[in-house]
């Protein structure tokens, strides 16, 4: 890459720090479990080694250290602004089996060794052609022989209209200094192009689509994805291709419902079934097509393995992973098991009907564990005793629910139960990481952010974090309310009731105990209590 372009992406990334935060679709929990799902082994994340291409202040990779004292994570990003950042916040949550460097991806050779998991996550289409295929040689020399590397990338044929959109914008926007003046002027274009666009044009067809993202996008996002110096989207099929001249093939989605035809209707089923003879790569180019595809999360695997992979889902793996769901009623009621039809709400806003009584246990048990993830094993029983049936006759009627939830994309997976808690304990234990704020607060102010089991940024109260501290597994209910007592004493919290401050020391008490249980109940449901 020649100098003055790593010169001007280096000086961009530091002007404009990339937004760094988990990103749960590339949590090394979920490539092991997306792996097994399709018929491959992978290493267990509690002893994995993790490279990050890209990992900008380490907010995708930090909590997975975290998580996990007994792997090992090295990232590497361009800007060295954003690796201080990430140092130092590693420094003060006092992890020692992480590292970030400013370094270079085309520098990166097998004196860096083999890592289980490779993660470059918004990278790939943002750096010029010889980055890109360093990003694709690194995944090829230092993946182990069962590692996954998980790739990130703008697809056509999507951005083919929001191409039209990025060059507007460095049009006008481009050649203005500052970051802040820079996306002002590009907007200004925007909004000008809106208001002469002739109706029913392409143009105003773009500016339709595009326009929400750029008024709802915060700037950061905007100044990376529209305005910074490298864009270069490719056909799904094409990268397929780059990744196979490096001895790599691919796996899976990252969004695994992505790949399932029968999600799109049988207008596309079956013509597809037909037409693509058995190839999952054409199958998926076809579907992005149909669907106008943006963005991509590939997971690639060394080519010696594409003879183990399998897309038929087998019923032995479904059986091994374990499952996590939520289901909100649309009619702002509870789950019964009996009665009519319960149209819900599942995980990422899918919609599911519940009708017979058993499916309607399945989402009963799902959701009253969630965040915890559940094996089958164990829910066999407990929607037998809720429906009064004997186990073995409910069994298939939750495996072919839990498959079907799969394929929607309405569950998430694992591939094994983990440590979130199933209900609130006499004695709360949150995760070590989390007590650690501010060391692995993402964001600090009246809300932080902190990142949970299910690699998620989740926003933690002035109440919670109060509370977080003493969450170690060594004090009850009671011994916390004293503690907001006492801090409330103290004058650090004020609780407010009727527009008036508690001072009355029988209510003070009272009211302090209510804000403990509810705040334990909104951890546990965040992700941040350990069982």
């Amino acid at each position: 890459m020649p100098d003055d372009l790593t010169n001007a992406i280096t000086k961009y990334y530091d002007a404009v720090p990339y937004d760094s935060h988990p990103f749960p679709q590339s949590a090394v929990e979920h490539l092991e479990a997306l792996a097994y799902l399709f018929g491959l082994e992978a290493q267990p994340p509690a002893s994995a080694r993790v490279l990050e291409l890209g990992c900008a202040s380490g907010g995708n990779l930090i909590p997975f250290a975290a998580r996990h004292p007994g792997g090992s994570a090295i990232g590497v990003d361009l800007s060295p602004v954003q690796v201080a950042q990430g140092a130092a916040a590693i420094g003060q949550a006092g992890l020692g089996n992480v590292e970030l460097r400013a370094f270079d991806i085309n520098d990166i050779d097998t004196s860096f060794g083999k890592f289980d998991y490779i993660v470059s996550h918004g990278v790939y289409s943002w750096v010029p052609p010889a980055v890109q295929s360093a990003i694709l040689r690194v995944c090829a020399e230092n993946l182990a022989p069962n590692g996954v590397a998980y790739v990130s990338y703008n697809v056509y044929p999507g951005w083919k209209a929001r191409e039209i959109v990025r060059d507007a914008m460095i049009l006008r926007g481009g050649p203005r200094d500052a970051p802040g003046e820079k996306l002002s002027f590009a907007r200004g274009m925007l909004e000008f192009l809106e208001q002469s666009a002739r109706k029913d044009s392409v143009l105003e067809k773009t500016l339709e689509e595009a326009m929400p993202i750029v008024r709802n996008a915060n700037d950061t996002y905007l100044l990376h994805e529209f305005l910074e110096p490298c864009n270069a989207p490719c056909y799904f099929k094409e990268f397929v291709e780059r990744a196979g001249s490096h001895g790599l093939a691919y796996l899976a989605d990252a969004e695994p419902s992505t790949m399932f035809v029968q999600n799109y209707g049988e207008k596309v089923r079956e013509p597809l079934l037909r037409e693509c003879g058995g190839s999952q790569v054409m199958m998926e180019q076809y579907l992005d097509f149909i669907v106008n595809r943006t963005f991509r999360q590939t997971l690639l695997v060394k080519k010696e393995r594409v003879g183990q992979i399998r897309y038929r889902l087998d019923p032995v793996r479904l059986r091994a992973l374990a499952y996590a769901g939520v289901f909100l009623p649309d009619d702002g009621g509870v789950l019964k098991l009996n009665g009519p039809e319960q149209p819900c709400t599942a995980l990422r806003n899918q919609k599911v009907t519940l009708r017979l009584p058993v499916h309607k246990a399945v989402a009963q048990v799902l959701d009253q564990h969630y965040p915890a993830a559940v094996l089958p094993e164990a829910l066999f029983g407990e929607v037998a005793a809720r429906v009064g049936e004997p186990r073995e006759t409910v069994e298939p009627f939750v495996m072919t629910m839990l498959e079907e939830l799969l394929i929607l994309g309405a569950v998430r997976l694992r591939r094994s139960p983990f440590g979130a808690a199933a209900k609130v304990a006499d004695m709360p234990r949150a995760l070590p990481a989390v007590r650690n704020l501010p060391g692995l607060a993402l964001h600090t102010g009246p809300n932080a952010l902190a990142s949970n089991l299910w690699h998620e940024s989740v926003a933690l109260s002035p109440l919670e974090r109060c509370l977080l501290p003493l969450l170690d597994g060594g004090h009850g209910h009671d011994a916390l309310a004293d503690h907001l007592v006492g801090e409330a004493r103290a004058g650090r919290i004020r609780f407010i009731k009727d527009e008036q401050p508690l001072k009355d020391e029988s209510l003070l008490r009272e009211f302090a105990s209510q804000q403990v249980a509810l705040a334990l109940k909104d951890l546990r449901r965040k992700g941040l209590l350990a069982a």
